[in-house]
């Protein structure tokens, strides 16, 4: 299977000028299929596709020499990256989000992103990532890669750090079969709630902390932001880094939170049944910070890399109806249940159980885990097929 290696990377200032001159060239590229899908959109005609502007960029090259100056591929991949999210933009508005168009990258608040393929071509030597036209850099080399890759994605982030991002295929790691089976519900009292609550994901403590610390910095950053057409003070930038150091912070602990608990998933169960939850409809209520911070997203994306990973078979189930249906006899609630009622009571059979605790037990039953529990339905969809 294909996977992801990312590390951090070792820049010179000389490798900064040629990166930052390769995602100038990357950039006006983008913006010229912004501006073209635009056009096409207002006239009503047909969108610009793959190949007709992998055809314009042969004659932009021709045009610009400081276009023909910089890598070919990476501008390639600038267009691939544009058409795939036209097309993610497009899937989202299907199903009734409300992603819109992709907009132009600014000079100044962008952050660069290169992607190169072996076409580029790249290469690693002695340690080191050459790159097209002359680029060095030095991979902080944390773990080996399992094979050669076939792109990497070069990127910097918002505290200025480069890092190097490495496609490559990965073998199963399978785990001895334990016969277990488990279902997961992501709740707003603790952030995936079991069939067993010892592997419960609870919120941390230091979440309030580090949420209540980046709303200061932001603040700052608001107290000094510039006013239109005016370069940003010294204050404000740093304001800014201490922001983006906050966040990264945050960032981190999450994910070394989601994929510990992942792990410990899938070491104790072969089958485990997640609840397909989209959290957008809380973003009007009264709980949406909780529900912004809960880190479903992170623990989902965790758990479904651990799982294939180690070979264990997870199964996505629908949302509708876990909440309001009785995991012991398998009767509907007549009553409607808010986000703030935690406690579930069946009308018909007088069972009380926790609300999400509830819920897991029918995402278990859905998923063909539990066959006597509730619905004996096989509603899920496999990931791996």
């Amino acid at each position: 299977m294909k996977v992801r290696y990312t590390y951090r990377v070792r820049v010179s200032r000389a490798s900064v000028r040629l990166l930052e001159a390769e995602w100038d060239a990357c950039r006006w590229v983008w913006n010229q299929c912004v501006e073209l899908d635009s056009k096409s959109r207002r006239a009503s005609v047909a969108r610009p596709q793959n190949g007709d502007l992998d055809r314009l960029l042969t004659a932009w090259r021709a045009e610009h020499e400081w276009l023909r100056a910089c890598s070919q591929n990476a501008q390639q991949q600038t267009i691939r990256d544009f058409c795939q999210a036209r097309a993610d933009a497009r899937a989202i508005r299907k199903r009734g989000g409300r992603r819109g168009d992709r907009r132009f990258r600014s000079r100044r608040r962008a952050l660069p992103t290169l992607n190169f393929t072996r076409s580029g071509p790249f290469r690693l030597r002695d340690g080191r990532l050459l790159l097209p036209h002359g680029i060095v850099l030095r991979p902080v080399w944390s773990r080996e890669l399992p094979s050669d890759p076939s792109s990497v994605r070069i990127f910097r982030d918002a505290l200025g750090r480069w890092h190097a991002s490495f496609v490559v295929e990965r073998e199963a790691d399978p785990l001895p079969a334990t016969g277990r089976a488990v279902g997961v519900d992501w709740g707003v009292k603790a952030v995936a709630a079991t069939t067993d609550q010892q592997f419960d994901l609870p919120h941390t403590p230091h979440r309030d902390r580090a949420q209540r610390a980046l709303a200061r910095r932001q603040r700052q950053m608001a107290r000094r932001r510039p006013a239109p057409g005016r370069a940003a003070s010294k204050g404000y930038k740093a304001a800014k880094r201490r922001a983006a150091r906050e966040h990264a912070q945050l960032k981190a602990r999450r994910q070394d939170e989601a994929r510990k608990w992942a792990v410990r998933l899938v070491r104790e169960f072969d089958q485990i049944a997640v609840e397909d939850f989209k959290p957008l409809f809380m973003f009007g209520g009264t709980l949406a910070a909780r529900a912004a911070s809960a880190r479903t997203a992170a623990a989902r994306r965790a758990l479904e890399d651990a799982a294939a990973k180690h070979g264990r078979e997870l199964m996505v189930v629908p949302a509708a109806g876990t909440t309001q249906t009785c995991s012991s006899c398998g009767a509907r609630a007549k009553h409607h249940l808010t986000l703030s009622d935690r406690t579930f009571e069946c009308d018909s059979c007088g069972f009380v159980a926790d609300r999400d605790m509830n819920a897991a037990r029918n995402v278990a039953a859905r998923a063909g885990f539990d066959p006597a529990g509730a619905d004996r339905v096989r509603q899920g969809v496999s990931l791996a097929a």
